[in-house]
């Protein structure tokens, strides 16, 4: 009987990177839920805030803060309309170059991040710790809180 032997490494870099995507889902599942029900914003929302309240001047261009959200040109500048709609963020034109377009923090903006970076911070602790008691999931919870 002729047996065909599996390539470890490429079954093994696909189990865990299951393993990886099955935990992210878990985890923005409930940042997602929680955000939204207690400070009536989005997960993508509470990045961008994130981004701009850590920059220099509460500032940064759009497709630097696209690259640093993780989205595309087209999905950042929806997000930014939300965010100026309420009230959290306005553009701004960049002054040596007509044609770059900031998103600038407002107080509001960073308010609101301030009040929701405890909730995010707490969810995520206690989604991490969730699925971190799931045995399928235990390993890569604890490789991921200990840097590898």
């Amino acid at each position: 009987m002729t047996t065909i032997p599996q390539a470890p490494t490429a079954s093994s870099d696909q189990a865990m990177w299951s393993r990886v995507l099955t935990l992210h889902a878990h985890v923005e599942r409930q940042l997602t839920q929680t955000l939204q029900r207690k400070h009536g914003i989005g997960l993508s929302e509470y990045r961008a805030l994130e981004c701009l309240a850590q920059a220099a001047d509460g500032e940064l261009r759009m497709q630097d803060l696209a690259d640093k959200v993780g989205l595309g040109q087209s999905s950042v500048t929806r997000l930014v309309a939300r965010l100026n709609t309420a009230g959290f963020t306005f553009r701004d034109l960049c002054p040596d170059d007509k044609r770059g377009v900031y998103a600038v923090i407002t107080d509001e903006g960073r308010q609101r991040y301030a009040a929701a970076r405890g909730t995010y911070g707490d969810v995520l602790s206690a989604a991490l710790n969730a699925a971190g008691a799931v045995p399928e999931l235990t390993r890569t919870v604890q490789a991921l809180r200990s840097g590898g």
